[in-house]
């Protein structure tokens, strides 16, 4: 399936947008039913999206692995599934928007030059903030590097200015993105586009309007914030969970096989008893009730949900193998 063009603003519109680099793990599961019971409990639609540019991390035989997952979660969808390695041309229309507005420029800085550039001693996780080296390339200086065959990247424009949103999880947010990480990488050229511009663009034209995700994506929400007024695109709301992790405070990985949902399946773990023990990490019950996922659509509540990370302990994992 397509997504239509010029798709009108719907009610509580959510998506779940998995990326097929290997099986879902119990954080993944835990995050997707909030999204998913989120856009339930408001009669909204879902919308099934496959994030998969990343090529060098994906892995063919996922993509199915991660629809039997959710498929075996209880969570259905209303469109798609949508893969976003199918949509580049549109990709490359949204970056031909900005470079009109001269609201990007060529960069021919590699990350090491990033990270020689920074003077803060500690790098966050996204890497240091961007300097501007190459802010004073116009947009015709990409076409001339093109020519001369140079590698470059497009970055997007960061205004100096604040830019903020009420989480539906985190309440009142504000960054400032000129400090968080700077001018950043839409697009590379001759490779294809960002997570950044590539999220942003399908949001608008799947019509979503609620996003439920990792709160390790909070860094990103201003970038794409900007990057959507910057093409005329409607605000979605956002609301950023928090993480599992494990006992030792790490978050969980897909390469820990003790938590992929494929090796509970295995194990002949009951999905429902999986859903009521995420349910009671959300809050909404005291104890473990088997139970499917749209059975706790009256009972959603995302004010419960823990401002901590979630710690899935591997005891807990074992007991829903025996019982």
């Amino acid at each position: 399936m397509r997504p239509r063009s010029a798709l009108p603003i719907r009610q509580a519109a959510g998506r779940l947008a998995p990326s097929p680099t290997g099986g879902l793990h119990l954080g993944h599961a835990r995050t997707f039913l909030l999204a998913w019971l989120a856009a339930r409990c408001a009669g909204g639609p879902v919308v099934l999206r496959i994030e998969d540019l990343d090529v060098s991390r994906v892995r063919p035989e996922a993509r199915s692995g991660v629809l039997d997952d959710l498929s075996w979660l209880g969570l259905d969808w209303d469109e798609g599934p949508y893969v976003q390695s199918e949509r580049l041309a549109t990709y490359a229309e949204a970056l031909e928007r900005l470079k009109r507005a001269d609201l990007v420029y060529p960069c021919t800085c590699t990350r090491a030059d990033v990270a020689r550039a920074a003077s803060a001693p500690h790098a966050r996780e996204e890497g240091p903030a961007y300097r501007g080296t190459c802010a004073g390339r116009s947009v015709a200086d990409g076409e001339r590097l093109a020519r001369a065959g140079r590698a470059f990247a497009w970055r997007f424009r960061v205004p100096r200015r604040r830019v903020g949103w009420v989480d539906l999880v985190r309440g009142p947010v504000v960054f400032e993105p000129g400090a968080l990480g700077g001018d950043f990488l839409v697009a590379r050229e001759g490779v294809g586009p960002s997570y950044q511009l590539a999220v942003v663009v399908d949001d608008a034209a799947m019509g979503i309007t609620q996003v439920i995700r990792g709160d390790d994506l909070v860094p990103s929400t201003p970038r794409q914030i900007l990057l959507g007024a910057a093409l005329g695109h409607p605000e979605p709301e956002f609301g950023h969970v928090p993480l599992a992790v494990g006992p030792d405070g790490r978050r969980l990985a897909k390469r820990e096989g003790s938590v992929q949902l494929a090796a509970l399946r295995a194990a002949g773990v009951d999905p429902r008893r999986l859903v009521g023990w995420l349910a009671r990490s959300c809050g909404w019950s005291e104890r473990v009730e088997p139970s499917a996922a749209r059975d706790w659509i009256g009972r959603f509540n995302l004010a419960s949900v823990p401002k901590g990370p979630w710690i899935a302990r591997p005891e807990d994992v074992a007991r829903l193998a025996e019982a």
